[in-house]
């Protein structure tokens, strides 16, 4: 048995240990809490006028427009390695025609929605992050009040609501990439039949389908741009805590999109 000082020692560095989980919890909870009162904000800003429309077409070309190329090569190359992977492993067992039925089902539930979040977040996320948290230490932010513009109205709502309604978009081009290069990997590689590439795709691809994909891209374009915003905003300190708070701002948002991907999948399937 331990006894006096070492006794006393070993108990403080456990107790020191059980804290840091303890306090890094409760921040995590108290940062997640302002995160949805920053949305609360958005919402209640977003019909106040001026509506200033050219904002969010401005963001929408930022975050949709220009993310386009990252798209279209993530979805391209991940539906040509669905292809591959399922053809080699169908090809045991003679269920090679099954392999449209995959790369459909399999580019707008799961894998179009999520890497193209995930892409976005990396790119857009981080990107509204130093942004803001730049506008923040330079105190252009500050400068807004003194003008008697609201921050959230003129910065925050233009880029939520640009992720929130271009992320399905960029879905949209990510699923159709995906599934032609699935067609390019079965027809024009492998040898397979496009007749029967195209039937089973259009066989077992429901428009449900497609609907929960886009659902899912809409919350994480929701979610990205709000931490990316919510990261920048709230920086404070010089330049070096805007770099802090872009690396915040890219894992924050890429693990809310595999915890949103689990509660949507969850509550459809």
């Amino acid at each position: 048995m331990e006894s006096g000082p070492e006794f006393l020692g070993s108990m403080w560095v456990r107790m020191a240990w059980i804290s840091s989980i303890g306090r890094y919890g409760v921040d995590s909870v108290a940062r997640y809490g302002r995160v949805l009162l920053m949305l609360v904000d958005t919402v209640r800003c977003t019909p106040q006028r001026p509506l200033r429309f050219h904002l969010f077409l401005h963001q929408c070309l930022h975050v949709g427009v220009y993310s386009v190329p990252v798209v279209l090569v993530t979805g391209a190359f991940t539906g040509a390695v669905l292809a591959l992977q399922t053809a080699s492993a169908f090809r045991l067992f003679g269920a090679e025609n099954l392999v449209a039925t995959v790369v459909a089902l399999s580019m707008t539930r799961e894998l179009g929605p999520v890497l193209t979040g995930i892409m976005v977040a990396g790119r857009v996320g981080s990107a509204m992050a130093a942004e803001l948290g730049t506008m923040r230490v330079t105190e252009q932010i500050d400068a807004l009040h003194t003008l008697a513009t609201n921050p959230v109205k003129y910065l925050i709502v233009p880029r939520v609501w640009a992720a929130t309604v271009m992320l399905p978009c960029l879905v949209i081009f990510s699923d159709l990439l995906g599934i032609m290069a699935g067609r390019f990997i079965m027809v024009d590689v492998l040898g397979n039949s496009p007749v029967a590439y195209y039937k089973r795709t259009v066989q077992f691809l429901d428009f449900e389908d497609i609907q929960i994909g886009l659902i899912k891209a809409a919350l994480f374009g929701l979610s990205l741009a709000l931490i990316g915003c919510y990261q920048g905003y709230s920086v404070r300190g010089g330049a070096r805590e805007v770099g802090f708070a872009v690396n915040r701002a890219v894992v924050s948002s890429i693990g809310m999109i595999f915890v949103i991907n689990y509660l949507v999948t969850a509550y459809f399937f």
